[in-house]
């Protein structure tokens, strides 16, 4: 898994990777808040009342639960994870998974479709030659060992079969990187167990992934708070209400490192094998479930402003993209975006907010 992190306070919880900020109010009934860490970032859960029979030891039981199950099966950074033993496997045949692990890259293989290869699970090569792998030595590699790790990836080399659940590689050395979606599934997941348990208004978070039901503690919307995209302050950009729905930002002004005098986002474009180069801004997506939203803001900010914001529109993605506008920052969202705005911009399709209110 990635690694991000997270501050909660009482009444906000500021969100450093995406960049979101889940708004509390300090008036009327607090909600029952279960925090912990997991996969070297946090969780938050939010939850408006418990139903008669469950308490926050059960829940907390659960959602540890659902974390350690996703864990097992899709990070990275564990050498006996599922994904992680695929990936060392040199066989060209079918590799039995389960069937979570197999939905979620199914699901990973229809977005690199239709976003034309922008979502991509296969550059886990290219991550690590460029130093975001889980040896973590940043620094840019060589002709020779991109053009290496470039021969390696590409998602039409990467099927999937769910019933029974399998995987299978056509060249022997591709290997799989389910960052920029499997946060999203387990906040999927984990939604699904809360209703389970009867738990009808929840907000959860990992990592920077949103995904909310019903109502907060006061009968309201869950108000989540988009970032600026700056390191200099970290404030609301837009405003947006989710009640059954899910939101996800990726964007590169968090994660990157500098080598001289160029600076190397995370982010890698699978059209040029190399760290995407346009802006400094972000692209928040919103979606009914966490997964998809997820995966989609990675998607359309390698695609950027331009292409990205004609494939949402085309789609009728609920996607707004954040640009550095020189003095200002800019957001351009679709029409099914604004329909979650909350802060009286609802009409227009361009959002502004001048760098020095900052």
């Amino acid at each position: 898994m990635n690694r991000w992190s997270s501050i909660d306070t009482r009444y906000l919880l500021f969100v450093l990777l995406p960049s979101l900020i889940v708004l509390g109010c300090s008036r009327g009934p607090e909600p029952i808040v279960l925090t912990g860490p997991t996969m070297g970032t946090t969780y938050t859960i939010k939850i408006t009342a418990l139903p008669e029979g469950v308490t926050a030891a059960d829940v907390r039981t659960t959602i540890e639960g659902v974390l350690a199950e996703v864990d097992r099966s899709m990070s990275g950074y564990r050498a006996d994870s599922e994904i992680s033993r695929f990936n060392a496997s040199t066989t060209t045949d079918w590799v039995v998974v389960s069937r979570d692990l197999a939905h979620v890259v199914q699901t990973a293989l229809e977005v690199s479709r239709l976003s034309g290869g922008a979502f991509d699970v296969t550059v886990a090569p290219l991550v690590e030659a460029w130093g975001f792998g889980p040896k973590d030595a940043r620094s840019p590699p060589d002709a020779e060992e991109l053009e290496r790790a470039a021969a390696r990836t590409g998602y039409r080399k990467l099927h999937v079969r769910e019933n029974p659940p399998a995987l299978r590689k056509d060249a022997a050395g591709l290997a799989v990187d389910l960052n920029a979606i499997a946060p999203g599934f387990a906040v999927d997941r984990i939604a699904e167990r809360l209703l389970a348990l009867g738990i009808e208004s929840y907000l959860v978070e990992i990592g920077g992934e949103v995904r909310a039901r019903g109502h907060n503690a006061r009968g309201e919307a869950w108000r989540i708070a988009v970032e600026r995209p700056t390191l200099s302050e970290r404030a609301p950009f837009a405003i947006v209400a989710l009640q059954d729905a899910a939101v996800a930002t990726s964007g590169e002004y968090r994660d990157f490192y500098e080598n001289g005098d160029t600076r190397y986002s995370h982010t890698i474009d699978p059209h040029t094998s190399k760290p995407i180069e346009h802006g400094s801004g972000s692209v928040v997506v919103i979606h009914e479930d966490a997964m998809h939203a997820d995966a989609w803001a990675t998607a359309l900010n390698v695609l950027g402003l331009t292409q990205g914001l004609a494939l949402a529109r085309q789609l009728d993605l609920a996607a707004m993209f954040i640009e550095d506008a020189g003095d200002r920052w800019r957001g351009h969202a679709t029409l099914p975006f604004r329909r979650f705005l909350q802060d009286g911009r609802e009409g227009g399709a361009v959002l502004e907010v001048e760098k020095a209110q900052q």
